[in-house]
């Protein structure tokens, strides 16, 4: 059992629509578990036995080709949703990128809830209409788009998805911390290492962005980021 009230998420996660007593009953459910950066939480096709909020980290979803080449297809982030509500199997593997922190549910004891609960059920289908306008986006993102375009548009999204983990500043879109490094953002964009390191070289070059560490990215330019996006 965890305390709600006190969730860091929770005014931005899927039960914020819960009443107090709500958030008790369903506090009852949930428990906390630590995820290690590069451990497995649900496995592609696999019996998905638990459904979670995450708390802390980031964790990539990835798909499996038969002759085991992956892609990942998505990036989740603190006060995303993770598993398949009113389903058996996972549709795709979920790892952590970083070490994480997720807030567990058992999937039947949290589908019985949510069907007890329609604001619920709406935030779920809200989230998940948001996460197949994602989804499509990304195929376009990875299969029509050049290197350039594959980085910058990455950056965009980037600075808007960690600007909403709590940042005030105006200016919290411009100046940002990657949760991960350059081998994991060419690994998200299908792209080998040193093609992602030398876009994100000429961006800096160009006077777009700035890099003043291996993960901090300040975009000066953020016109020009987008005119590159495409």
């Amino acid at each position: 059992m965890i305390d709600c009230s006190t969730c860091v998420v929770r005014n931005r996660a899927i039960c914020a629509s819960l009443t107090t007593e709500e958030l008790a009953l369903l506090g009852k459910m949930a428990r906390r578990q630590r995820v290690k950066s590069g451990h497995t939480l649900l496995w592609e096709g696999d019996d998905a036995p638990v459904v979670a909020n995450v708390l802390e980290g980031v964790l990539k979803l990835v798909v499996a080709a038969s002759d085991g080449r992956e892609q990942i297809v998505g990036v989740v982030f603190p006060s995303d949703f993770i598993g398949r509500p009113f389903g058996k199997e996972s549709p795709y593997t979920v790892t952590a990128m970083t070490d994480a922190e997720v807030c567990i549910f058992n999937r039947n004891s949290f589908d019985e809830f949510a069907s007890q609960h329609p604001d619920l059920q709406q935030k779920l289908l809200r989230r998940t209409l948001d996460e197949l306008d994602r989804a499509r986006h990304w195929m376009m993102l990875l299969g029509r788009k050049s290197a350039a375009e594959k980085v910058a548009s990455f950056l965009l999204e980037m600075s808007e998805r960690i600007s909403g983990q709590g940042c005030d500043s105006a200016n919290a879109q411009n100046v940002f911390e990657l949760p991960f490094g350059r081998q994991q953002i060419a690994d998200i964009l299908g792209l080998t290492i040193e093609t992602t390191s030398r876009q994100l070289t000429r961006m800096r070059g160009e006077g777009v962005l700035g890099l003043p560490s291996r993960r901090e990215i300040v975009i000066h330019d953020r016109a020009a980021m987008a005119e590159m996006a495409g």
